[in-house]
């Protein structure tokens, strides 16, 4: 076999898995369909500006993860952001703002932490998984191009409606996975649309670092996230729209939506707020899970022939987030291990 472990989908979730198994001696290859690492926890470069454009900070209680995200940022942790909201609007994680809990972000950019949790895996970009099906005493993927890695173990860690395609090809193998298949129907995401905004950095700045419009139609969000970056050359506001606007405008060109967006936070923002100097789009198909649509942990079959197979992501844990992601990634390596 070509490895102990293959992991599909190196988002939170994961690398925490893959780090965990590999620091206890496993041999692990990570599978990545997307050209970089931390999949929602996601960062881009627009005209030299550092937008996060996936999630906007990190939150949490657990002390852990805490000491993990301040390690992996270093000198660049905010504490504390956001600190300044605008509005009563619901957050896309209503726990974000428990009493307690922390809150942080990075000046370079929420990628630095799944960045430091792939440092020394062996994580394959660009590896679009075609195929999950199950031999003997081993699991056989095949990516787009054909090639086919094997393993006894196979960790499935990306949104649930994926992981159901992957094994569609599986599910009358054995009871166990007819009960994870029907446990999996029931999980649901939600999707939301977002717009990249720039701005002259002499134009007005809001004097919030997050704003919940709370009688928008339109608009979840809308983060100040240059205001993470210290001295930034340009105002940059990061807009997400509701899920239920977002589902109905999905199938429209993104000039149209984001030009609805753009409008709207003209009325909730101010009128500059329309009138970006560039604008980037982005459409998040599993922004993230859905309400009541979460498990409790992260789950583990073992099959004949000692073939395991292993479903971790924040859809394994009631508190939802990077936090639940980070936990099942542990969890589940700890089950395997």
């Amino acid at each position: 076999m070509d490895t102990e472990v293959l992991v599909v989908g190196a988002g939170i979730a994961g690398l925490t898995c893959a780090r965990r198994l590999v620091e206890a001696g496993s041999r692990v290859i990570v599978l990545e369909k997307s050209r970089g690492v931390g999949g929602r926890c996601a960062t881009r470069r627009v005209e030299g500006c550092v937008v996060d454009h996936g999630l906007t900070f990190f939150h949490g209680s657990d002390a852990k993860l805490l000491a993990a995200l301040e390690s992996a940022g270093g000198d660049g942790v905010v504490a504390g952001w956001p600190r300044r909201i605008r509005g009563t609007g619901t957050p896309c994680q209503p726990n974000a703002f428990r009493a307690g809990d922390w809150r942080l972000a990075y000046a370079n950019g929420l990628t630095v932490f799944p960045k430091s949790l792939a440092a020394g895996l062996d994580v394959r970009l660009n590896t679009r998984v075609a195929s999950v099906e199950p031999a003997a005493d081993h699991w056989r993927v095949v990516n787009e191009e054909g090639q086919e890695l094997t393993a006894r173990d196979l960790v499935l860690s990306i949104p649930t409606p994926q992981a159901l395609e992957l094994l569609h090809s599986c599910w009358g193998e054995a009871r166990e996975l007819e009960s994870l298949h029907s446990l999996l129907r029931e999980t649901g995401f939600v999707r939301s649309l977002t717009v990249i905004a720039l701005y002259p950095r002499d134009w007005p700045t809001p004097d919030w670092d997050m704003s919940f419009p709370e009688d928008s139609a339109i608009l979840q969000l809308v983060s100040h996230d240059s205001n993470k970056r210290g001295q930034p050359d340009r105002i940059v506001l990061v807009l997400q729209a509701l899920p239920a606007w977002s589902r109905g405008q999905w199938e429209r060109p993104a000039n149209e939506w984001s030009a609805a967006m753009l409008e709207e936070a003209g009325h909730r923002v101010g009128s500059w707020a329309a009138l970006p100097e560039t604008v980037e789009t982005h459409r998040w198909r599993f922004a993230r899970v859905g309400s009541g649509g979460d498990l409790t942990g992260p789950m583990m079959v073992t099959l004949s022939g000692g073939r395991r197979l292993g479903l971790a992501g924040d859809s394994f844990s009631p508190d939802g987030g990077v936090q639940a992601a980070w936990w099942s990634g542990r969890e589940l390596a700890q089950r395997f291990l």
